[in-house]
């Protein structure tokens, strides 16, 4: 069961960590609650299932980063996991991941590549073709035409407290 506390932590954690070197510390500060209070209760809060996961969101965009590219391939079933193995290895890489065929939409491994500009994903792309042997595979290259907010979940006042997810 969430206490008020409980409640106050959740709704101050919802709008982003603060940053600076001790943000655990500065949120506690907010709420008059010593740093590891706020770490406690988070961890139990975890725990629980209350809180899916805590991460950070990157806005690549505000950082140069111009040309981020979703790449989905269509490859065997029984590959994806050794192909998306491998491709995760590569630092350019910043997502692989399988999502089941969809009628009309064939592709089941997709990746993502941040990039300064078309030509460096590009690039980077025809190298995963070659070390992790993707260019016999159809595939689609979709570069980002423009950002959309980026934010985590937000948790609602009801009979508790529910997780809606936004992107």
């Amino acid at each position: 069961m969430l206490d008020a506390r409980d409640r106050q932590l959740l709704e101050l954690v919802q709008m982003g960590l603060p940053v600076c070197s001790k943000p655990y510390a500065e949120i506690g500060n907010t709420l008059a609650m010593p740093e590891f209070e706020v770490i406690e209760r988070l961890t139990r809060l975890k725990q629980k299932g209350l809180i899916k996961r805590m991460g950070v969101i990157v806005k690549h965009h505000q950082l140069g980063y111009r040309a981020n590219a979703m790449i989905v391939w269509s490859v065997p079933d029984n590959l994806v996991k050794q192909l998306g193995g491998h491709i995760s290895q590569f630092a350019f890489v910043t997502l692989c991941y399988q999502r089941p065929r969809q009628t009309g939409w064939p592709y089941n491994l997709y990746c993502m590549i941040h990039g300064k500009d078309r030509a460096t994903v590009l690039t980077q792309l025809d190298q995963l073709n070659a070390e992790c042997g993707l260019a016999g595979f159809d595939r689609e290259i979709l570069f980002s035409l423009r950002c959309f907010k980026q934010r985590g979940a937000i948790y609602q006042r009801g009979s508790g407290f529910s997780r809606e997810e936004r992107g």
